[in-house]
């Protein structure tokens, strides 16, 4: 969406206005309207179906070897391996086919909200199970250079802390594939 005043970000209105639709998503299963591998930085890839594992991550995906976050021993951290956005804020601040797409592993129309999915909360996706990891997705520099001041300040904004509208990251803890239009479903 190009704006009246000719750029393509959200302002900080645009996403008040939108905050009520994107925490109505469902709760305890939502589709997967997104699959997304980044072989290297900046680059994308939007397959069909996923093969998501606990020794890989997402196979060709570039948590193996460049992970942003390490154990001690210099291994990437597993809670890191998969990255789900809410559908419903990568649909809102990813309408302009010349911005990045955030990267996230995962799009699912799902409430990811703190309060509905707690740390160590299972997930399935597909025929794989992760775990929901204790590690935050706050943003990056990178999130507020493709989607601007007003999308950065939203998904920092003190007052959202528990939405988590960057969505979370995940562990694997059973191997297995996933589909586009798979449901992801909490397992309560």
């Amino acid at each position: 969406m190009t704006r009246p005043d000719g750029g393509h970000h959200l302002t900080a209105e645009d996403l008040a206005r939108a905050l009520p639709h994107v925490l109505a998503a469902p709760r305890d299963a939502g589709r997967i309207t997104c699959l997304c591998v980044r072989p290297a930085p900046s680059e994308r890839r939007f397959p069909q179906t996923l093969r998501l594992t606990r020794a890989e991550g997402v196979p060709g995906d570039r948590w193996l070897t460049q992970p942003w976050l390490r154990q001690a021993d210099g291994t990437p951290d597993p809670r890191i391996q998969v990255a789900v956005i809410p559908a419903r804020v990568l649909d809102l601040v990813w309408h302009d086919p010349d911005l990045t797409h955030p990267g996230d592993t995962l799009a699912a129309d799902l409430d990811l909200s703190a309060a509905n999915l707690p740390a160590g909360t299972l997930l399935r996706a597909g025929t794989a199970v992760l775990r929901v990891s204790d590690v935050p997705n706050d943003g990056c520099a990178k999130w507020k250079v493709r989607f601007g001041a007003a999308a950065m300040q939203w998904i920092i904004d003190p007052a959202h802390a528990g939405l988590r509208l960057r969505g979370i990251l995940c562990a694997v803890e059973t191997d297995g594939e996933v589909a586009l239009g798979n449901m992801l479903t909490v397992l309560r």
